[in-house]
């Protein structure tokens, strides 16, 4: 293209030539061809543009007049264009040439300033203009501040043509500078001068003469100046719209793309080798796709111009598919969404450009210098198996081959990608598109090392000025201002490669200033310089005849021929209008590169790429992580994506490094940390997991782990940390290293080992936790350790990219820059402690990227970063990396309650992320101890416990603080220094802070009651049971064993020993269930410990509790079940035996269990026996492994009268029965009611020794291991039973039976009563000899028992059973035989149990604590004197049972009352036969016992008298000391008023403030009146003062009457409130039955929704402004004494074009279908949907611009029942309970069927076509998707149909494992089964928090 000057010498010939050139143009028919002609004549040369002529003055700058834009052939539309111009140039107006962007409209006002040789001023417009860059600036010379003149000024005064680019771009009051210049031609300047028109200027001075003109400063505006401006139409394209007075100034022309006619004969010309027809195919393609039509589908306009370079590339390369070319051009896969590609697709296919098989497969083949021209290579491609050579730009350096080089691994997609690119980079500028980490920066440092460039990184970030892009101010040494070229220019004058990394991230109107340099290689700069294409300045060169030293002394310089510009972007997002700056790829952009997208790898390539760069990593892990990785990149889910993006390439080559490292170590470990999974949102969690497992990838929990100890020491210089090891550092800076306080734990010691493994193979470290977990502690003990000096960077709110790196300050005029830590950490090679880095705004913190990725960063005062020292030589103002220097950043997690920046989800790719979390109980504990030594440990305990519920609480959401392990070192360190203050006091010490929120402040005292921290306690509220005296101790008779000779009375019984058979095993499923452990001794103190519910359904019975060591074993029988649980745990271990027990006929067979636990070795296991069937089995609660023991052959056969023993009422005989007392030495005694045998079972042996007896047995008594009470059926008689201790031994036979005789004291009159007394529970232990005599009252040495009847409270049976004289029988009487109690006296019980008692109970509930020298028993009210133990005037509690703790060291008996169960099971018979009371007991410990009740509520009790002082001291130590002495110098203010009744008080007009008095509404501190914090005010009211609070013993002196009255007054004003809604008070009650439920998740979710409204009025810096803060980037405009230097922060208007926030669109669709209303009383499912509905009702209430929602119910009738509707949402309660009202009858009365499926496709269609932000749709159901024949596949297709609705889907469960396998085949993160239906609230409220809330 070889542009025509005309000069006046060679006037003729040139007039010759121009006719020649423009032949095409001419003889063309009608009368509108215009000629452009030049006249040549004496008096100058003429331009003529048809009848038009415009006489030429020489120019007196000629290097400003534009060269080489005049194009050879003409179109007539441009023509016409010039000659409009050169009309209103004659008519002396100024022109706008509006249209879509590209550089038609400045190569036209080129073209006529080249034509009529005009000089030209050029002025790019961005938002970052201000009136300084167009009228004056200051500069200082010498010291003194000068005005230079800008364009607009100049252009006036000596006559040129302003030409203003982009009016849109700039700020609204910018350009009404100009507009008394554009109209008047007249302009005030700041130095005193005045430009007036040439009129007014030529008439006055007739009058005056010129000296006095200029005296009076006035200057005249040549007649020849002339203002073009350029602009794109506003409404269609984003920017401001042109300021009414401004736009009238201006005559506007517009100037659209050519004519298709025009276009295609361009480009017919352009590429001659393709066939004619695809041009215009092409053509029309960009033609349609500019279309009004299109645009209104929301395509961005076709770059019509960049069809000319495409072409150049298609004449090459005849073989490329149009598709391909087109994607290039308009890349629309990126940038549209799916209905925007169809569109696009069917006009390619329209225009048969679909023609697309695979792209031709292209590589480069070879690179070499191009031998004639200069500064160019020729590449050879093959392409599609053809070689084709062409040349392209290429730069200084050496060329590298292809696939040369080792650090960069060739995969088919990016050899493929880097012939693309060199195809495109022949014509145009090219831009890259992939995601973060993805391989962008690495391809082009590749692509530019093959061309031999030097690559030029230039990082962009948002608030990026035109001025950071191209010049800067700075100072040089003697105070004069200077401009400082930028990077980019500089790269433009040397040839290098400019990368452009984030164009996604920086304004448009910044990137606007480049679009100049990107079309025509032009740019101007601010201080008045010009780069020229290169061969418009050889072409300005020879026509001026000036050397390159005067061209550059006039300020003009060359761009190099071989600059090239390589832009970097992640994709636009698409769809989010609501995300600003997310669709940067509008149309402007489109016209300024090529485009390339960088596909994601194929996992083969990926594979290939990992095993080439990370050269030993276990295959196999690597497989597993790439499954994983593309099975999320597939799915289009935004959760999946989101993640996706977290597992980068980048980030999968750094997990593969650190495994070819550490092989051992987990992938799900560093998934977890890749991906942060800690911190994610409840969702994306459950995502990952699912995601996780169905790669099979498993969390092994390392077994090693626990035992491994993480240890860290430091040995000859070498530092190791659990198993890794790392030389200390041997530093120049002693003082810089961090020493800290740091108590080792083995938490936090894995995450330094974790550190060190990262820090050695060279990563740069982030670490993420929660506010006082101890990053900073770790981060500084970690550097200590390694002895690494530190430098240190806290950000905030108001860092800038300038604060992070240099600190520029002023001495003595001139400009001195401060090094920030960073580049002194850089310098030096310390490490650099980044600390908040998430409140620093991300587009500050992401220029740490290219310093982390390249090593490389340019500093604001000119000087730059490079990490390869070779290439710091001989260049200056470099610093070198130091090869030590590393960075450390620590940063909140994102999301609430932090609401800082997501600096993860924008950087977190090129850091080795480290979570950090409080430490686990064990190493918390640990840590402790090391603060407190001297905190009882049980306190430590229950700081640690309560607060690990806290933060399991806050992760869930219910609470929104995170507490964290500072909190609780605070509250330790306050113990270990004041030990007299009461733990209840100093926690408050940090939940103070919530003591005003109502709700949270519930929630944390349930928490720490839970825990045992009474907050909140009196310590006089102690309630223990009333003692009352035990009768004397008699002595009652004498037991005597005979061992006389007689051979009746001492028989030898045979035994036989034979193996057991064993069956089995059979493994079952062990359940593990959290335990909720309450804490009793919350409020007052009792004997109750703790208690806690064993999740068992409501029919079951329990049946049998014991315990082995603090393990407590719960049996049941219907089904039969067995639960094991710590005393202290969480969990609760069940195994379900309902199959080992099979129900053998449809029968009432009701089975009857026991168990036993057994000792060591076999710790853990239990024998469980069955009484009716004689059943055993051996249970291992470990594994769930399942054995039956059958002890003897019958147990084999089937019962052959099974159809009978169901059938009679009681079994004729009795059942089987097993002894335990000595399970823990693994043998257990069996024997059958009124049977003759007795089996020992042997469990380690394996064997059976059966005992034949010559007595039918009624009961037996283990009463010591070798000696057996046994009882005869029929007369009660006794028998002592003695065995050698080995079973085993040869002589077995030789069981010896003695009888016992028991006399009683010899009554005088001769006549012995002897009373056969059946005891119910014999110890099989001695007292203790203390115990025994304080028992007795004398000091007493002796083998003794403890027995119990039901005649008396105790016996001790003393010398029994080794002694053989007779053994005296010590009894505590009672005064009534409980047996002859009759139940029809219990009330209660009668109604309760019908009085079914027929059979005696199984269960005596009896136990010994021998150590606590007590008795305990469970009795039924009805067998308590109630009347003793209570006042006359008090009604005694409804218990379950009361605990009868008989001790014999006080001689006291006392009833503890056992509450009532909340739930009993219905088969009241059956339990009746279990035990009398409704409790089963057994002993726990040395002095305590467990109960169970009916419900299965397990109570631990206390009842050891000394244990209980024990534990009050403790627990009034927790309470802490209040001794009633006043402490000295308080000063109380006592109001010393009384109180008199309460009113609501007179309402203030005013609303002043009120404190104290007895008069206002709304006071603080006063009394009587409604308000805040005063006493006997009758409820709060809140006026929206500051707080005065009345002391709090002053508040409890308010006396009770006004108390009472106050109370009135609230109700009083609470049925005000419900008539005017009128509301009756039962609807009132019932709504808060409802809205009680979910009061805690409302209130959660309105403090999320609060601060994230909060955060979304967050201000903003406003620049330029002329007061505030002083800006440091205009430091040096302030020196020259400009006044917008400074910056403020405000609201910031939202960016012009940038689409409006519309709310968020929801819809719940409830399932209120019949099967809710008849599942209800089993679970309660549909009053649970209706909590969910009512939680959604309250929770966005008054957020209705934020939310829209509607509420619609499906059921059989249909699936579009109207519930709310979002134009009429629910104002007060009334109208809410009305919904939830029409719920519960609908589902009452509707038909039956299921419409979920229909109903959740029909509402994500109906949402889409609603305007909105983001749409969601929850679907609650109880759908029994299989029984209604839908697949879940089906259902899963429907919840996920449209990317742009969120759909989620809450199942309430149902049957078994149906709901669990719905979960596995529905998308993860999309389906909730709500088991618990108490789950679906807080399901609802996490996908609340976690989806909508997350982008607000």
């Amino acid at each position: 293209m070889h542009s025509q000057i005309f000069c006046s010498g060679s006037a003729v010939v040139a007039a010759r030539r121009m006719r020649r050139i423009l032949g095409s143009v001419l003889g063309r028919e009608g009368w509108r061809n215009h000629e452009v002609r030049l006249i040549n004549s004496n008096s100058g040369d003429t331009v003529k543009i048809g009848e038009l002529s415009y006489k030429i003055k020489t120019p007196r700058n000629p290097e400003l007049v534009p060269v080489k834009h005049f194009s050879d052939s003409l179109p007539q539309t441009v023509v016409q264009h010039l000659r409009w111009i050169m009309q209103k140039d004659l008519l002396g107006q100024d022109v706008f040439l509006i249209g879509p962007p590209g550089p038609l409209r400045r190569s036209i006002a080129m073209q006529y300033l080249e034509l009529t040789k005009r000089e030209v001023e050029y002025v790019s417009l961005s938002r970052d203009t201000t009136e300084t860059d167009l009228k004056q600036r200051r500069e200082i010379r010498s010291g003194t501040a000068f005005y230079i003149d800008q364009c607009a000024v100049r252009a006036a005064v000596l006559g040129r043509v302003l030409v203003l680019e982009g009016l849109e771009k700039a700020e609204r009051n910018v350009l009404p500078v100009l507009n008394n210049l554009l109209e008047n031609r007249e302009m005030q300047l700041e130095d005193g001068r005045f430009l007036m028109s040439s009129e007014r200027y030529d008439k006055l001075l007739q009058e005056h003469t010129k000296e006095e003109m200029d005296a009076w400063k006035i200057v005249r505006v040549s007649e020849d100046f002339r203002v073009i401006a350029l602009g794109l139409p506003v409404p269609k394209y984003k920017g401001n719209p042109l300021d009414p007075p401004l736009r009238s100034r201006f005559q506007a022309r517009d100037v659209y793309y050519l004519p298709f006619k025009d276009q295609l004969e361009l480009l017919y010309t352009v590429g001659p080798n393709v066939a004619a027809e695809r041009v215009s195919q092409l053509l029309s393609l960009a033609t349609t796709l500019c279309s009004q039509e299109s645009s209104n589908l929301g395509l961005p306009d076709f770059p019509v111009d960049n069809l000319l370079p495409a072409l150049h590339v298609l004449n090459a390369f005849p073989m490329l598919s149009s598709q391909q070319l087109v994607q290039r051009l308009y890349p629309y896969k990126s940038i549209l969404g799916k209905e925007g590609r169809n569109a696009v697709e069917g006009v390619l296919s329209r225009f048969e450009l679909l023609d697309a098989r695979q792209p031709a497969p292209s590589s480069i083949l070879s690179v070499s210098r191009t031998k004639d021209v200069e500064g160019h290579a020729d590449v050879t491609l093959s392409v599609a198996n053809k070689d084709v050579t062409f040349q392209v730009p290429a730069g200084m350096k050496d060329l590298r081959s292809p696939n040369s080089s080792s650090t960069f691994i060739s995969t088919p997609s990016h050899s493929q990608l880097m012939a693309d690119m060199m195809q495109s980079h022949m014509v145009k500028d090219i831009c890259l598109i992939g995601a973060k980490g993805c391989g962008k920066s690495v391809i082009a440092k590749e692509f530019a090392e093959m061309l031999g460039y030097s690559i030029e990184p230039v990082m962009l970030y948002q608030d990026m000025t035109a001025r950071d892009l191209l010049q800067q101010r700075c100072t040089l040494p003697n105070g004069d201002t200077a401009w400082r070229p930028s990077p980019l220019v500089t790269a433009a004058m040397e040839g290098k490669l400019l990368l452009l990394d984030g164009i996604h991230r920086v304004n448009l109107g910044t990137l606007a200033v480049l679009s100049r340099l990107l079309h025509d290689r032009e740019l101007d700069l601010y201080d008045g310089t010009r780069l020229l294409r290169w061969d418009r300045y050889q072409e300005l060169k020879e026509q001026l005849e000036l050397s390159d030293q005067q061209l550059q002394e006039r300020s003009v310089f060359p761009i190099h021929p071989s600059f090239r510009v390589l832009a970097l972007a992640e994709p636009p997002v698409l769809g989010s209008s609501s995300s600003r700056g997310q669709q940067w790829l509008g149309p402007e952009l489109l016209t300024m590169f090529l485009y390339h997208t960088v596909t994601p790898l194929s996992r083969e390539e990926e594979m290939h790429l990992i095993q080439g760069l990370t050269l030993n990593v276990p295959k196999e892990a690597a497989e597993q992580l790439l499954h994983l990785t593309h099975s999320l990149r597939q799915m289009n889910d935004p959760t999946a994506q989101s993640l996706a993006s977290s597992l980068s390439t980048r980030q999968l080559l750094r997990i593969c490094r650190r495994l070819s490292q550490y092989p051992e170590e987990s992938i799900a470990h560093a998934v977890n940390k890749a991906c942060l999974s800690r911190f994610l949102p409840s969702l994306a969690r459950a995502s990952l997991d699912k995601n996780l497992a169905n790669c099979s990838i498993q969390d092994t929990p390392d077994a090693a782990e626990h035992t491994r100890d993480h240890s860290c020491s430091v040995k000859d210089g070498v530092l190791t940390i659990g198993s890794v090891s790392a030389p200390v550092y041997i530093p120049t800076e002693k003082m810089k290293i961090p020493d800290v306080l740091f108590y080792d734990n083995p938490q936090h010691l894995m995450v330094m080992e974790d550190m060190l493994k990262d820090f050695l193979l060279g990563e740069h470290l982030l670490l993420v936790g929660n506010q006082g977990v101890g990053k900073n502690k770790i981060v500084d003990r970690f550097l200590h350790l390694l002895n690494r000096p530190r430098e240190y960077l806290q950000l905030h709110r108001d860092t800038t990219v300038q604060t992070l790196t240099l600190q520029p300050s002023v001495r003595d005029g001139i400009i001195m820059y401060e090094d920030s830590p960073l580049v002194k950490a850089v310098k030096q090679g310390n490490i650099l402690v980044i600390d908040e880095a998430d409140k620093a705004p991300t587009n500050v913190t992401c220029i740490l990227k290219t310093l982390v990725e390249s090593g490389e960063m340019i500093l604001a005062d000119g000087r730059r970063i490079i990490s390869d020292a070779r290439e710091a030589e001989g260049r200056p103002n470099t610093i070198v990396m130091h090869p030590d220097f590393r960075m450390l950043v620590l940063a909140n997690r994102p999301g609430f309650p932090f609401l800082g920046n997501d600096f993860f989800g924008s950087l977190g790719d090129i850091f080795s992320c480290h979570a950090v979390d409080n430490p686990k109980p064990q190493a918390e504990l640990a840590m402790l101890k090391q603060y407190g030594p001297d905190v009882p440990e049980a306190t430590l305990q229950k700081l640690v416990s309560a607060f690990g519920e806290l933060r399991s609480m806050a992760d869930q959401g219910t609470i929104t603080y995170p507490y964290s392990t500072r909190e609780v070192v605070n509250i330790v360190k306050h113990l270990q220094r004041f030990p007299g203050e009461g733990l209840a006091n100093v926690v408050r010490n940090v939940f103070d802070f919530d003591s005003y929120n109502k709700d949270t402040r519930d929630v944390l005292i349930e928490a720490l009651h839970k825990h045992g921290i009474p907050i909140g306690a009196n310590p006089s509220s102690v309630k223990l049971a009333k003692e009352l005296p035990l009768p004397e101790v008699t002595m009652t008779g004498y037991w005597t064993i005979n061992q006389t000779g007689n051979a009746r009375r001492k028989l030898l019984c045979p035994t036989e020993t034979r193996p057991i058979d064993i069956k089995g095993p059979v493994f079952l499923r062990v359940q593990t269930h959290p335990c909720n452990r309450q804490e009793s001794r919350a409020l007052s103190f009792s004997e109750e410990k703790s208690h806690w519910q064993i999740p068992m359904n409501e029919v079951n019975i329990i049946c049998h509790v014991t315990t082995k060591d603090d393990v407590v074993y719960v049996a049941t029988c219907n089904p039969v079940s067995l639960f094991s649980m710590k005393e202290r745990g969480d969990t609760i271990q069940s195994i379900e035996l309902y199959d080992v027990f099979p129900r053998t006929i449809s029968g009432s067979w009701q089975p009857f269990i026991t168990i036993a636990p057994l000792g060591s070795p076999l710790d853990g296991q239990v024998v469980l026996h069955e009484e009716q069937t004689n059943t055993v089995l051996h249970i291992d609660m470990e594994t769930g492994a399942v054995r039956r023991l059958l002890l003897s052959q019958e147990d084999e056969k089937p019962q052959t009268r099974a159809s009978n023993w169901w059938s009679s009422k009681e079994p004729q005989q009795g059942g089987h029965k097993m002894c335990h007392d000595f399970s823990h030495k693994n043998w257990l005694l069996f024997y059958k009611e009124n049977g003759n045998q007795l089996d020992v079972l042997d469990v380690l042996e394996g064997s059976v020794h059966t005992i034949s007896l010559p007595v039918n047995l009624k009961s037996v008594f283990l009463v010591a291991e070798d000696r057996w009470l046994l009882q005869e059926s029929n007369s009660n008689k006794k028998f002592l039973l003695t065995k050698p201790m080995n079973m085993g031994a040869e002589d077995s036979g030789v069981c010896q039976l003695h009888s016992l005789s028991e006399d009683g004291v010899s009554q005088g009159h001769g006549a012995s009563s002897a009373e056969e007394s059946v005891p119910q529970m014999v110890s099989s232990e001695q007292l203790p000899n203390e115990n025994l005599s304080a028992a007795l009252d004398q000091k007493i040495v002796s083998p003794n028992r403890i027995l119990s009847d039901s005649g008396s409270f105790a016996r001790i049976v003393v010398g029994f059973p080794d002694l053989v004289s007779p053994n005296e029988v010590y009894s505590f009487k009672r005064p009534v035989d409980l047996s002859e109690v009759r139940i029809a006296e219990g009330g209660a019980n009668t109604l309760l149990r019908g009085g079914l008692r027929s059979s005696t109970p199984k269960r005596d509930n009896c136990v010994s604590l021998l150590s606590a020298n007590q008795v305990v028993r469970a009795l039924p009210p009805n067998k308590v004197p109630l009347k003793e133990v209570y006042p006359k005037d008090v009604t005694p509690p409804m218990t379950a049972a009361y605990l009868e703790v008989t001790d014999l060291n006080s001689k006291k008996v006392k009833y503890i009352p056992v509450p009532r169960s909340v739930t009993v099971s219905p088969y009241t018979g059956w339990l009746s036969k279990v035990s009398e009371s409704d409790v089963l007991l057994s002993d726990l410990g040395s002095g305590g016992v467990v109960t169970v009740d009916m419900g299965g509520y397990v109570r631990l009790w206390e009842t050891g008298l000394d244990n209980l002082q024990r534990s009050l001291m403790e627990w009034r130590n927790m309470i802490g000391t209040e001794d009633g002495r006043p402490l000295q110098i308080t000063i109380q203010r006592d109001s010393g008023l009384d109180v008199s009744a309460p009113k609501h008080g007179k309402i203030d007009a005013n609303n002043d403030p009120h404190v104290g008095g007895n008069q206002w509404a709304g006071g603080t501190g006063g009394r009587d009146t409604a308000g805040l914090g005063g006493k006997g005010g009758p409820y709060r009211l809140d006026a929206g003062h500051k707080v005065h609070q009345v002391s709090q013993a002053e508040k409890d002196a308010v006396p009770e009457e006004v108390r009472k009255a106050a109370r009135e007054m609230g109700e009083k004003a609470f049925r005000e409130r419900l008539k005017e809604i009128n509301m009756s008070e039962y609807d009132a009650a019932m709504y808060e039955r409802f809205s009680s439920a979910v009061s805690r998740q409302v209130q959660s979710l309105r403090i999320v929704l609060d601060s994230l409204q909060a955060k979304g009025k967050e201000r903003q810096w406003l620049k330029n402004q002329a007061l505030g803060e002083l800006d440091d980037a205009k430091i040096i405009d302030g020196l020259t004494g400009e006044k917008a230097i400074y910056k403020r922060r405000g609201e910031l208007d939202p960016e012009l074009g940038s689409p409006q926030q519309k709310p968020k669109r929801l819809r719940v669709l409830a399932d209120v279908s019949g099967s809710m209303y008849r599942f209800n009383g089993v679970d309660r499912r549909l009053e649970r949907s209706m909590e969910a509905v009512c939680m959604v009702m309250e929770g966005l209430e008054n957020y209705e611009h934020k939310f829209k929602y509607d509420i619609v119910g499906h059921s059989g009738d249909g699936y579009d029942i109207e519930l709310v509707r979002a134009d009429k949402v629910p104002k007060n309660n009334k109208e809410r309970l009305k919904v939830l009202k029409t719920m519960h009858a609908h589902s009452q009365f509707c038909m039956s069927g299921d419409f979920t499926l229909e109903g959740t496709d029909s509402s994500i269609k109906e949402l889409v076509k609603e305007e909105a932000d983001e749409h969601f749709v929850v679907v609650l159901s109880d759908a029994n998707l299989e029984r209604y024949g839908i697949r879940p596949e089906r259902f899963a297709q429907v919840l996920t149909s449209d990317p742009q609705v969120n759909a989620f889907a809450i199942f309430i469960g149902s049957l078994g494992d149906q709901a669990e396998r719905l979960q596995k085949t529905l998308p993860a993160g999309r389906s909730f089964v709500a088991m618990d239906t108490k789950q679906i609230p807080q399901i609802l409220q996490q996908i609340f928090t976690s989806t909508m809330l997350s982008s607000a």
